[in-house]
């Protein structure tokens, strides 16, 4: 989450600014415009130290009214000296009615060093761990081939039986014959 620089618009009088008097950041940050009033218009300018390293996409925003808007302020952390930058931040509201000066220090990001512990252990070839073959509902594929194949024969048998037709006699025999050669593939795998 970036930080936030608070900037409260109108809370006590109409175009009044209450602002902190510094403000420090690493990275970027936004300013927060917080309108306690009626709708208006909030200059924000990055004086030339500042603008040497952040930008803003515009200096004039409109914050409507008993509402918050939040400008980010982006920093480009790669053209920070290693001391830093010190510059200001200028807020105007209602085109110069009040204007206000925020001191703002940017340092650079602090460089988080991750390490990780080695020991001797790592050189070691470790065990090999065979991964279990996931269980399934069915312990063998084979069976609902078969009962599948059951199924065919007798629908194919009563078929025969209540039609009584040759064809359809042959027809039960090529099902059968089916039923056989795929039991034997399968039982031969």
């Amino acid at each position: 989450m970036p930080d936030e620089l608070p900037v409260h618009v109108s809370r006590q009088n109409l175009h009044a600014l209450e602002v902190p008097a510094s403000f420090e950041a690493s990275r970027s940050f936004d300013v927060v415009l917080v309108n306690h009033g009626e709708s208006l218009h909030v200059h924000l300018h990055l004086d030339d130290a500042l603008s040497d390293v952040a930008t803003m996409d515009a200096s004039n925003h409109y914050v409507e009214g008993e509402s918050q808007r939040a400008v980010r302020v982006t920093v480009d952390t790669d053209r920070l000296p290693d001391d830093g930058v010190f510059g200001r931040l200028k807020v105007a509201s209602a085109y110069g009615a009040e204007t206000r000066w925020i001191d703002v220090e940017l340092e650079p990001p602090v460089e988080e060093r991750k390490t990780v512990e080695v020991d001797e252990s790592l050189a070691q070839p470790q065990p090999r761990e065979t991964e279990p073959e996931p269980e399934t509902s069915l312990a063998r594929p084979e069976l609902p081939v078969l009962v599948l194949g059951g199924v065919a024969l007798l629908v194919a048998a009563l078929t025969a039986l209540i039609i009584g037709d040759l064809l359809v006699t042959l027809g039960s025999l090529v099902v059968l014959a089916g039923v056989l050669v795929a039991t034997y593939f399968l039982l031969v795998e």
